[in-house]
């Protein structure tokens, strides 16, 4: 019976906990305290630890006191009640994001977004490079090997366009970059 109630109280707080872990925390005092499972007190205790302990306030207040209630299994049930709305809803949301995403007119904004994204991204690359050059002791003044090494990322990702057939992925194309990063600017550290 403590089983079917820990499950029960606690798919009460997965699924009407909005706001985070601190705007659930009333929802959690008042399944707690209805259920008499442990005391205001304690409570107070047991957020403060929770909150100090790594992992999620919700998931460590339900496997703790699911585990203070009936031992292991009471804490596997009250973790998985607490976690499972949510499981659920993204679940359902990536389905039909899934599907929403073989709409063609869905299809035919993101294609008009993507131009969008890589201008934005660009500016920001060109500011910043105007903000440089302006604020430092020689205005207009270039860091060459940024330079080289610019036109060597640009060359790399249009270059592996026509070699690979997707190309090279924004993920690659970073890690490429963090390791030149590193041979080139981290001996000047």
């Amino acid at each position: 019976m403590i089983l079917f109630d820990l499950l029960v109280g606690f798919l009460k707080v997965g699924l009407f906990a909005f706001g985070g872990a601190y705007g659930a925390i009333p929802l959690i005092r008042d399944v707690v305290l209805a259920y008499g499972w442990i005391d205001d007190e304690m409570l107070t205790y047991m957020i403060a630890v929770s909150e100090s302990t790594p992992g999620p306030i919700m998931v460590n207040l339900a496997t703790y006191i699911g585990s203070s209630q009936a031992g292991f299994w009471g804490g596997l049930t009250a973790t998985t009640a607490v976690v499972l709305p949510s499981f659920l809803i993204v679940l359902l949301m990536m389905i039909l994001l899934t599907k929403l995403l073989k709409n063609p007119l869905v299809q035919a904004i993101l294609r008009g977004l993507k131009p969008c994204i890589t201008g934005i991204i660009l500016a920001t690359g060109v500011f910043m490079i105007l903000q440089h050059c302006i604020s430092s002791f020689h205005p207009w003044s270039v860091d060459t090997t940024a330079t080289i090494l610019t036109i060597v990322l640009g060359t790399v990702y249009f270059g592996s366009r026509k070699v690979l057939k997707n190309g090279l992925t924004p993920i690659g194309l970073i890690g490429i970059s963090a390791l030149a990063g590193i041979l080139i600017y981290g001996r000047t550290l």
